[in-house]
């Protein structure tokens, strides 16, 4: 994996779990604003709209650069759609980043020993 490409996908597992969270306060948000008289929901509206821009921005380099199968670029995008699921997207990209790690220190010892 090159260095633009973990960019990309290190830029998207850090705004997935901040998306996640705005998420689920707006949601609380929307519920307070119905159930008393706290209105933070305009506030609320714009920090996790501007987090899930920032996502699908994130999303779409990363799957350029990732060169990632529908399939998987479609979990990606599922997950920002769904409550907590910029939580289990996070998990998954960090899991992703260690293999590659993994891999690459492979290649290097590998390539280290046939010299």
């Amino acid at each position: 994996m090159d260095l633009k490409t973990a960019s990309a996908l290190r830029r998207l597992r850090l705004v997935s779990a901040p998306e996640a969270v705005s998420f689920l306060l707006l949601l609380v948000c929307s519920v307070l604003k119905r159930t008393t008289d706290f209105n933070a929901v305009p506030v609320m509206g714009m920090v996790h709209g501007v987090l899930f821009v920032l996502y699908v921005i994130f999303w779409a380099d990363a799957w350029n650069r990732a060169k990632w199968s529908v399939g998987t670029a479609t979990l990606y995008f599922v997950l920002s759609v769904l409550p907590t699921g910029g939580f289990f997207a996070e998990r998954r990209l960090r899991r992703e980043a260690e293999d590659a790690v993994i891999a690459s220190r492979a290649r290097h010892e590998q390539a280290v020993k046939t010299s």
